[in-house]
């Protein structure tokens, strides 16, 4: 009895220290080329109360500052999983014909759409040689920088506001640099439902997906 009791908690021991070594902490900020289809915007003008709706062509000017780029923090619970925490600061562009024809000067997101979600992570650690491959999906909120002028309007909006919930979904692949540094490669996907409010009393409601390939660097410590 001594012995098995013995050997169980050597077990328990050594299990518990191989899970604590698969543990680590990675750092990651990426920058890339970021995309938004068109979406359908509504509300009431502000100062008239009088309603909008229209469809709404999106430009990301990924490279143009304030520069599209985005911080996730890791912790792998595992060799294969992990929770991570991540912002991204997006930004989107009414493209200028249909701004005008909905009847307003300024209508962007350009201090960022920005989302914050926790994330689960999975990775395949070297499936193809070096390279590992990882998938991500997460949850959270969209704190986007609002900056809307109607034409002729004398109310501007120039504010963040917390506008609705947001998703993210992602995949990549990453490779060794070193035994803490590492590059990667990933497609990511957000979707976030914005209701903001307009000075003067009006509204903007809109959904925002965007689309990017994304390069970056992580540590890993």
């Amino acid at each position: 009895m001594k012995t098995l009791i013995l050997s169980a908690i050597v077990s328990a021991a050594a299990l518990a220290a191989t899970q604590a070594a698969a543990q680590d902490y990675e750092l990651s900020v990426y920058t890339g080329w970021q995309t938004a289809p068109h979406s359908r915007i509504s509300g009431d003008y502000p100062g008239t109360g009088e309603d909008y709706d229209a469809l709404i062509g999106w430009d990301g000017k990924s490279f143009e500052m304030p520069p599209y780029w985005g911080l996730r923090g890791t912790w792998w619970r595992s060799d294969t999983f992990g929770v991570a925490l991540e912002f991204t600061h997006a930004k989107v562009y009414a493209n200028e014909d249909d701004r005008d024809d909905a009847g307003f000067e300024t209508l962007e997101f350009t201090d960022g759409i920005n989302l914050l979600t926790v994330n689960a992570m999975r990775r395949w650690p070297e499936q193809w040689g070096k390279i590992t491959p990882f998938v991500g999906a997460g949850v959270g909120v969209s704190v986007p920088h609002v900056e809307v002028a109607t034409t002729g309007g004398s109310d501007d909006t120039f504010e963040y506001q917390y506008t609705g919930p947001a998703v993210r979904l992602l995949a990549g692949a990453s490779y060794p640099i070193n035994d803490r540094w590492s590059v990667y490669g990933e497609y990511q996907f957000t979707y976030s439902w914005n209701e903001a409010d307009l000075d003067g009393g009006g509204s903007l409601n809109t959904d925002i997906k965007t689309n990017a390939l994304n390069v970056g660097l992580s540590l890993k410590f």
